[in-house]
């Protein structure tokens, strides 16, 4: 925790009452942003969970789409983000304007998008899905039906395996972090903890999901984690899901998986880390910088993931 930890809390909570606001937090955030959350979670539920809350204002710590999504979502709320510059290489890889031209060359497929995508990019999507949830959305779909699925390739290519879709046609983007991680890293982790269970996010490489007892998305990882009777655990996604898994599960150990660079922390999100309590004070002293969308792209957007959320 920052040295000041107890301070700059002890104003979140006075701003938080002032403005009659809750905080939303994601999994890959620091400790101290997750310890000061109203809720932690993964960016679609806590879009979701933001439909019921009462407060009207919401502050979403976390990347630019997630407070996109929780704005589609809660059309009367405020929606904040504490720092706008907090992107998401992912989402960043598909822009609307160049998923439009892409579509216009496979003018028959239906377009899945993955939830880690602009409001723009979700306006042109038919259905959006999660990690968690893409298999369930894409045999939903007639397999006689064409896909184009946006924009994580690997995520596409895992759930094209899965499915044996050949009639899938995937956005080539991938998320910064996931892409780092290294079959060979994991095995040197495997030889030094031969109990262990590699968990792994479908956002990885191939020959990395291979590797895995499990792969599944965040809040996936942390109920086989809590269900597993293994006690430890090589995590293959971003190392910021180790401080939930650790404060849920005091008595398993977390190894965070090494990436093909050991120089640098290649296993975090820096736009994730670029949310910070003193830009969380600042956003809610300021009811800025605040989400705004124009509400044409607003409802094609909802359109997107209410369509996924319709899927039994």
């Amino acid at each position: 925790m920052v040295e000041n930890f107890a301070a700059l809390a002890s104003r979140i909570a006075q701003l938080k009452k002032e403005k009659d606001a809750v905080i939303l937090a994601h999994y890959y955030t620091t400790p101290e942003v997750q310890a000061v959350a109203d809720f932690l979670g993964d960016s679609l539920a806590l879009s979701v969970k933001a439909k019921d809350i009462e407060a009207k204002t919401i502050l979403f710590a976390g990347v630019h789409f997630m407070a996109e999504t929780a704005k589609v979502l809660s059309p009367d709320k405020r929606v904040l983000i504490p720092n706008p510059e907090a992107g998401c290489s992912l989402a960043q890889s598909c822009d609307a304007e160049a998923l439009a031209a892409f579509k216009a060359q496979y003018p028959n497929h239906i377009v899945v998008s993955y939830v880690n995508t602009t409001v723009g990019v979700k306006a042109l999507t038919d259905i959006c899905c999660t990690s968690s949830n893409a298999l369930q959305v894409v045999e939903s779909i007639d397999r006689n039906q064409p896909i184009i699925f946006a924009p994580d390739r690997n995520l596409g290519g895992y759930i094209k395996k899965l499915t044996g879709r050949d009639n899938m046609v995937l956005w080539d983007g991938a998320c910064h972090v996931h892409e780092e991680f290294t079959v060979e890293g994991i095995l040197e982790l495997k030889r030094l903890h031969p109990q262990a269970k590699v968990v792994v996010h479908p956002e990885c490489k191939a020959a990395v999901v291979d590797t895995a007892d499990y792969v599944g998305s965040t809040a996936g990882i942390l109920d086989y984690c809590g269900k597993s009777e293994a006690e430890e655990f090589i995590v293959v996604t971003e190392a910021g899901i180790l401080a939930e898994m650790r404060s849920k599960y005091p008595n398993k150990r977390f190894i965070a998986a090494p990436t093909a660079d050991a120089s640098c922390s290649c296993n975090e999100c820096k736009y994730m880390k670029m949310v910070t309590l003193e830009s969380i004070i600042a956003c809610l002293e300021n009811d800025s910088p605040e989400i705004v969308m124009d509400e044409e792209t607003r409802r094609s957007a909802e359109r997107s993931i209410l369509n996924m959320i319709s899927i039994k």
